[in-house]
């Protein structure tokens, strides 16, 4: 599992890169003139995969590519190989997340951002639209009822968040950013994976550019990936938590909301698969919807 314990100033210096760039990514797609809320200085903060939709939103993403043929095994199945060999010994070197950043977001590129923005919306309406978890979907809506701006944070690419936000009715989203020039995509990401302190850092920054006061805010995970970002708002919520951020919760006096039951909860409350490894099982198992 892709753990982020520092791994030095360089991968630092991404997260803060990645942060900084979302933040600016999700002000830049919020409207000209939105109105402004009752509420100025609070706001929420939602991650997605397995808090406010069921699964890894990349998986869906990548089963809706997948069979539209923007994946060959020719193509992906050496990324794929090597995430798995990482995974199963689970160790990490500097030159191992190097590549997997690298090519985490690689099949992108030469694409445009238009093209993958209308295939996002399509992909939506198939596969994900009936994956958003109610009890979740129920506390944006509160926040929002309440004034609040709502935004979600996640790793997967800023523009199929902000199609998910979009149709939530939230205010924006913070996701990883893709390089892209003259609106084409090149393949390389702007930073990291917006993963671990890399969220926490974009929550800071666009706290700093929308005036929030971080102590006013809220945010909720499911992960304990997600405990720099968590830890740094007043209000942390623990939505479907994996066993780690479970201990934390309870360690740390967080709210728990579990809206899985019996084994419908076996079957889908695992943790968030988030970084490099997200891509590499949205890979495979894009590889494998497309060979049925």
């Amino acid at each position: 599992m892709w753990r982020d314990k520092g791994k030095g100033p360089e991968l630092e210096r991404l997260a803060t890169l990645a942060g900084e760039a979302s933040a600016e990514a999700a002000v830049a797609m919020e409207s000209a003139h939105p109105p402004a809320p009752p509420d100025l200085t609070a706001a929420a903060f939602f991650d997605v995969d397995n808090t406010m939709m069921m699964g890894a939103s990349i998986f869906h993403f990548a089963r809706g590519l997948a069979a539209r043929k923007y994946f060959t095994t020719s193509d992906l199945a050496g990324f794929a190989w090597r995430q798995v060999k990482f995974r199963i010994g689970g160790r990490e070197t500097q030159d191992s997340v190097t590549s997997s950043r690298e090519q985490a977001l690689s099949f992108v590129a030469g694409k445009t951002v238009r093209e993958m923005t209308e295939v996002g919306e399509e992909i939506y309406d198939e596969l994900m639209a009936d994956k958003i978890w109610s009890g979740t979907r129920a506390l944006a809506q509160m926040h929002l009822d309440a004034g609040q701006r709502v935004w979600l944070v996640t790793a997967t690419p800023v523009e199929l968040a902000a199609i998910i936000s979009r149709r939530l009715g939230l205010t924006g989203a913070l996701g990883t950013v893709a390089e892209h020039v003259d609106g084409v995509y090149t393949g390389r990401l702007v930073g990291d994976l917006l993963h671990g302190r890399a969220k926490a850092h974009a929550v800071r920054a666009l706290a700093a550019r929308e005036g929030l006061n971080l102590r006013r805010c809220t945010a909720y995970s499911d992960s304990s990936n997600d405990v720099p970002m968590l830890s740094v708002v007043g209000t942390a919520v623990a939505v479907n938590p994996d066993t780690g951020l479970r201990e934390i919760a309870r360690t740390r006096g967080w709210e728990i909301r579990d809206f899985r039951t019996g084994r419908k909860a076996a079957k889908i409350g695992v943790p968030s698969v988030l970084g490099a490894g997200a891509v590499a099982g949205a890979v495979a198992a894009g590889m494998a919807y497309r060979r049925r």
